[in-house]
């Protein structure tokens, strides 16, 4: 069955409002045309010339992204970037990114959240009314170690880096990506642990300080997490359209 871009983009507009994306994004439909029709989705967390490569391959005429393939503003389009092969191939680029992180009922974070196994969360602002975070409750209490390698085991991670708040966790904060920003702000709307994709060097010495339990489980292993449950979404409302997750859709980075 072909559907047409353009309905694609509209309902994940209906569960993540691309208007409610934060000032700095650019997500949307970034390449191709709305009334572009196709039967093959490719997903990615992002639009690299290799996931390009293995769509065309398949045949996909429309790739699905988190991260916006064009984030800052283009000087030039070469002949290898993503976005060159994007238009060589005829194919579109829809990309929800933080509308999706963010999104109240099915986003990146609520998936978080249920990889995680948290109950009665709630969503919270503390980053100065910019990034929100969800706050749920473990079954029981963990220390610092058991949880990181909870988060390590539900999240598929390779490695989580953890700093110990040498407290009892019961309440975590989650946002994924680079939500260390929001570390004080979860801490004092009662969160015991924040869970985030990355953290700098500051805010690792900051939460030792502040005695607040902070797992950094990487950038990729916290976002493509929601590719999976977006895909069984996708192909519940378009019966017969194939959705695919691409199989270059890795971690940029290794561990030696």
């Amino acid at each position: 069955m072909k559907v047409c871009v353009g309905d694609v983009y509209d309902w994940i507009e209906s569960f993540a409002p691309f208007e409610n994306a934060l000032s700095f994004d650019n997500p949307g439909l970034l390449v191709g045309s709305r009334w572009q029709q196709t039967d093959k989705v490719m997903m990615a967390l992002d639009i690299t010339p290799d996931v390009v490569r293995e769509a065309a391959a398949w045949g996909a005429g429309l790739i699905v992204s988190h991260h916006p393939v064009i984030f800052h503003p283009l000087k030039q389009v070469a002949e290898e970037s993503a976005v060159y092969q994007l238009a060589r191939h005829g194919m579109a680029a829809v990309c929800a990114h933080t509308n999706l992180d963010f999104a109240p009922t099915f986003g990146v974070n609520t998936e978080l959240a249920r990889a995680l196994g948290l109950a009665n969360t709630r969503w919270v602002l503390p980053c100065e009314q910019v990034m929100e975070a969800l706050i749920g409750e473990l079954p029981h209490s963990f220390t610092a170690l058991e949880l990181a390698e909870k988060v390590k085991a539900d999240l598929y991670a390779e490695s989580v880096r953890v700093v110990d708040g040498g407290k009892p966790i019961r309440q975590v904060a989650v946002c994924s990506g680079s939500g260390a920003d929001c570390l004080d702000g979860v801490q004092h709307l009662g969160a015991d642990a924040l869970v985030t994709g990355e953290s700098r060097h500051h805010q690792l010495l900051q939460a030792k300080e502040n005695g607040m339990t902070l797992i950094t489980a990487g950038h990729f292993a916290t976002e493509t997490i929601v590719l999976p449950a977006l895909k069984e979404k996708m192909e519940q409302q378009f019966p017969g359209l194939s959705v695919r997750i691409a199989g270059a859709n890795r971690e940029p980075e290794c561990q030696v």
